[in-house]
């Protein structure tokens, strides 16, 4: 599995082409970005399973998101039932590859305790720990600095992964490393990709709510509402260009169940 290195600029041209999908069927990458979202949360709710559980299925959920984006830049028909097609093949190598993102997660998560001795593993971990303490703990940053460290490269071999998976029949360790390789092999797209998805998704629209609000609070509010059934959607769709830009064109049909392979 070769993955393509591609000039920065392309890292902006995937929320381009992102909005591009979603103006062809807003409403299908509406369900689908909303649905994953509200499926995840669901799963995570149920006590002492729901959490870890919601990280295993993740995968699953988000390749659904993915081939929701693929039909519509194929111009292919799809509907709802799309959000869980990532179910239907592949399934044992998705929940692997989300035990795998678990795993470095929790890693990444109980190695702040190195910078500021837990108080920040507390509060994520739903323990309760007073702002004013948080704020004025010792190492703080350091925790935060030491988390990121080890949860980028997490991240990063996840990034691709579901899709080498039930795509192109890649095994799970196999993908994540293919994905970590590409992700550190395009890292300058990647750098104008999470810059863009800042200002286009975060700082944009905070500053329309802002201006609308110096003129009537009424207006804030509702403009409050539908910025994000805009804006996540969009931010979805982007991933499938970039997938399709590093790794090709997905194939017409991916491997059924049981073909995984150990090669690329």
């Amino acid at each position: 599995m070769q993955a393509q290195k591609l000039p920065a600029r392309r890292g902006l041209a995937w929320i381009q082409e992102g909005f591009g999908l979603w103006k062809k069927n807003p409403a299908l990458m509406t369900m689908l970005s909303f649905g994953y979202l509200l499926s995840i949360v669901l799963i995570s709710v149920v006590p002492l399973v729901g959490q870890p559980a919601a990280t295993l299925l993740m995968p699953a959920l988000s390749l659904g998101v993915l081939n929701g984006a693929r039909a519509i830049a194929r111009g292919d028909k799809g509907g709802p039932d799309l959000l869980f097609s990532g179910f239907r093949q592949q399934v044992p190598a998705l929940v692997t590859v989300g035990g795998i993102y678990l795993v470095g997660s929790l890693v990444a998560l109980f190695s702040t305790a190195l910078g500021d001795g837990g108080t920040l593993l507390a509060a994520m971990t739903g323990q309760e720990v007073e702002a004013e303490k948080l704020a004025n703990t010792d190492g703080l940053l350091l925790a935060i600095l030491i988390g990121t460290l080890i949860s980028t490269p997490v991240m990063m071999a996840y990034w691709f992964a579901p899709m080498l998976v039930s795509w192109h029949g890649i095994a799970a360790p196999r993908a994540m490393i293919y994905s970590l390789l590409a992700c550190m092999l395009n890292w300058k797209p990647f750098l104008l990709y999470s810059l863009g998805l800042l200002v286009v998704a975060g700082i944009l629209p905070g500053l329309v709510v802002g201006i609308l609000g110096l003129l009537s609070p009424t207006l804030a509010a509702l403009a409050s509402v539908p910025l994000p059934l805009i804006m996540v959607p969009i931010v979805f769709a982007s991933f499938y260009p970039n997938v399709r830009d590093i790794f090709g064109e997905p194939p017409a049909t991916a491997p059924q169940a049981g073909d995984v392979k150990g090669n690329g």
